[in-house]
């Protein structure tokens, strides 16, 4: 959707705008045709696959941004992850979805992280395997989290509300939805989202980045608070908390509560 929206305002902009619009699609196909026979297997792959399905859509908007005035040029490393901490949200999430998909599984977990806990990707659903796949599931949100701290950094330089909480509010979301799914068992057995209630306050209530960075501390918290030390990623995952944390706290623009 968001692509869709980036490729309509390049063809309204004008010819320039539409042979850059047609060089990230033209790398994300050939990206992502990449994927079509090839498994994820290291956690290179997967930024590598998370980058042609997302991060280049963070190049075409941060380019867009740039053409119509309102923004200075990202760099193209906090853009890429801006993409890739949604992409991984998604993909943690919609583990029993993809799994069950029929007539074949869509799967994208690095066999280099899952491979730690079970033999076969799709052991994690069964309910014997219910604590190894939480420790799975750990390991999987830990990797996302290295990329929060480039999106704070993102979003602090937009300038234009418009552009600000069309980045930011999806943002709030995928580090609310680490939050909910850490250390959730749920994530194999159903569907876990943020509450309607939750997700209706984040919508009307990001309008600055002071709102960005209270709601990143909160769902940061939130997650420290169900780490397990006895979860084999426990103090990395403790430490990538910390960092994001401190960025929060260091802006000095903390000021309220999003998670009751």
């Amino acid at each position: 959707d968001n692509f869709r929206q980036v490729s309509t305002a390049f063809l309204e902009l004008g010819e320039g705008y539409q042979k850059a619009i047609e060089e990230i699609t033209r790398r994300m196909g050939e990206g992502m045709a990449k994927f079509i026979c090839t498994e994820v297997e290291t956690i290179d792959d997967y930024d590598e696959y998370c980058h042609y399905v997302a991060g280049l859509v963070g190049y075409g908007l941060s380019r867009l941004f740039h053409a119509t005035g309102t923004e200075d040029l990202a760099p193209d490393h906090l853009s890429n992850s801006m993409g890739l901490f949604l992409q991984k949200t998604n993909i943690i999430r919609d583990y029993l979805e993809d799994i069950n998909e029929i007539p074949r599984c869509r799967m994208f977990w690095p066999r280099e992280i899952w491979s730690k806990y079970v033999d076969k990707l799709e052991d994690l659903k069964y309910e014997e395997n219910s604590e190894k796949a939480v420790q799975c599931l750990n390991d999987m949100v830990t990797n996302a989290l290295i990329h929060a701290q480039d999106c704070l950094q993102y979003m602090s330089a937009l300038k234009d509300n418009s552009n600000f909480r069309f980045c930011a509010i999806p943002q709030i979301m995928a580090i609310g939805t680490c939050a909910i799914c850490y250390n959730n068992v749920k994530v194999f057995r159903g569907v876990v989202k943020m509450r309607r209630g939750l997700t209706a306050r984040v919508i009307d209530e990001t309008k600055s980045i002071s709102d960005v960075y209270s709601a990143f501390y909160e769902f940061s918290s939130l997650l420290e608070s169900k780490i397990d030390d006895n979860d084999p990623n426990a103090a990395l995952t403790r430490r990538r908390v910390d960092a994001i944390k401190k960025t929060c706290k260091s802006s000095g623009l903390l000021k309220r509560r999003f998670v009751a």
